[in-house]
Order: C-alpha cells, then structure tokens, then sequence
C-alpha cells in the first residue's frame, strides 16, 4: 500500500500496453492480483455493472460511494440493493460540510452559481481522502459515453492522485452494458428508464432528450461535463 508514484506510474503505462484490447474480467484479475486490499472500486450507483464484475474476481471488495447530500432517492436504492445482495464492503464517503453548513458559509445553492466548488467540496476532496489508504482504483468510464471520455485507457496513472486508475469497461458499448445488466440481474438506477441519461446530484441533473450526448443533463446551464474527478 501507498507504493512509490514513480512506480506505480511506469506500472500503469505498461500494463496499459499490455491489456488494451483484454476482457474487463481479465482487467479486473490483474488488479485484483495485483494490489490486492489496496485495490477499490468507485461507485456512482447509475448501475451496479462494475461493483458486480469486481466482486466476482475480488469478494469482499471495497467500494467507495460519495455520498454528497444531495443524492436521488434512486441513487441511494441501488447502494442499499449492492450493500445487501454483493459481496463487497461498501463505504459511504461524506464531505466535511453538510449541505446545511455549506449553504451557512457559502451562501445557499451553491450549486447554481459555482458549480465547480461545490464539486470539488462535496465530491474531489472526499475522493481523494477515501483513496489515501488504496494504490488503485476501478472506475466504470466507458469512451462511448460522451466526447470528453473517448481516449479513457484501461490502465492510467491518475497524476493528481498518485494513483493507478483502471477503466476496465472502457471499451464497452451500451448494448455490452445491457447484456451485461439482464445476463446477471443487476439493479440499474430506475432514473436511466425515465429520461436521464446520466445520474449525479439531483440539482445538477435533468433529463435529456432523444438523441442528446445521454451526459447532457449534468449542469445543463454550465459550460461543465464532469465533476471534476475525471477531468
């Protein structure tokens, strides 16, 4: 645990190289192999697709949920659906203000006016203390998604972090995703069905309409596409 930057960078380029073009299964095995309990997932709960996949290679699995405070009910279903039926330890990471406290500091809805620091408040500074304590972590990026998540590696070394970042489903498709959703019964966010294509905080989130990049409806009144833990 907490290996040498340097290292763990070289490490990530060549296992890039390495397993570009592998199955997410095989992705999944290295790194389980690999970092063993300093290994985890992250989760935003849109589905449980890639906390199912881990924990069939790696029971047992952490798996790190930011939990902002400003979640969909929904959302907070399909973490209660994965904490129950997989076997994996779900840990729930809460940002150091409560909304409540937030709002006294900064001013209400925050989110309306700055968007990028409420992210980094509620979602990057939590994210990166939860990951002090791992070498890698698992995240569900698929390059399909949206323009700016086309060049996703399988294998990258997360600069700002020092951390191995493992993409294992980039290079599925929707489709790969709803095989993967009806062969094993995954809970699926009940948002995606009603018009979202894509699920954050409920403030920052609208549906999207036919034929919209499905990321469209996060902060549709901002120049913004990510939170900032990606980019």
């Amino acid at each position: 645990m907490n290996r040498d930057p340097f290292a763990l960078r070289d490490l990530a380029r060549r296992a890039d190289r390495e397993l570009e073009g592998a199955t997410a299964h095989r992705i999944v095995e290295w790194a389980a192999t690999e970092f063993g309990e300093a290994f985890c997932v992250t989760s935003s709960f849109a589905d449980a697709v890639l906390v199912h996949l881990v924990s069939q290679v790696a029971p047992g699995v952490d798996v790190v949920f930011l939990d902002t405070g400003l979640h969909f009910a929904e959302t907070l279903g399909v973490r209660e659906h994965v904490t129950r039926r997989l076997p994996v330890t779900v840990r729930s990471v809460t940002p150091a203000m409560t909304v409540r406290r937030q709002d006294g500091e900064f001013g209400p809805r925050l989110w309306e006016r700055d968007p990028d620091e409420c992210c980094a408040m509620r979602k990057v500074a939590p994210l990166a203390d939860a990951l002090e304590r791992y070498d890698a972590w698992a995240t569900g990026l698929r390059r399909d998604e949206s323009p700016t998540r086309a060049d996703t590696r399988v294998v990258d070394f997360d600069a700002s972090r020092r951390k191995v970042k493992i993409s294992p489903i980039a290079a599925w498709t929707q489709r790969d995703v709803d095989e993967y959703v009806a062969a094993h019964d995954i809970p699926v966010n009940p948002l995606l069905d009603q018009g979202y294509g894509s699920v954050g905080c409920w403030p920052c989130t609208r549906r999207t309409a036919p034929g919209e990049d499905p990321r469209a409806g996060r902060w549709a009144m901002f120049e913004k596409t990510e939170c900032g833990i990606h980019g």
